[in-house]
C-alpha cells in the first residue's frame, strides 16, 4: 500500500491530479516513483533489446 510523502503524492492519491500530463504542463518535480506507476501501472515493461560486449578505451 502507497503512502505518498510529498504534496503531489497526496494529490495524486486523492484523485485531485488525474493526469501525468497535468504534472508535466505546470512542470512539478517527480520524487516517487509510486507517482508513475499509479497512472501507468500495467503499461510498463522492461525489455532487453541487444547485449553485447564492449571494450574500454584509456587515453
Amino acid at each position: 500500500e502507497w503512502v505518498p510523502v510529498t504534496k503531489l503524492g497526496r494529490l495524486v492519491r486523492e484523485g485531485k491530479i488525474d493526469k501525468l500530463e497535468s504534472i508535466y504542463l505546470f512542470s512539478l518535480p517527480i520524487k516517487e516513483f509510486e507517482i508513475i506507476d499509479f497512472f501507468l501501472g500495467a503499461a510498463l515493461n522492461d525489455e532487453v533489446l541487444k547485449i553485447m560486449p564492449v571494450q574500454k578505451q584509456t587515453r
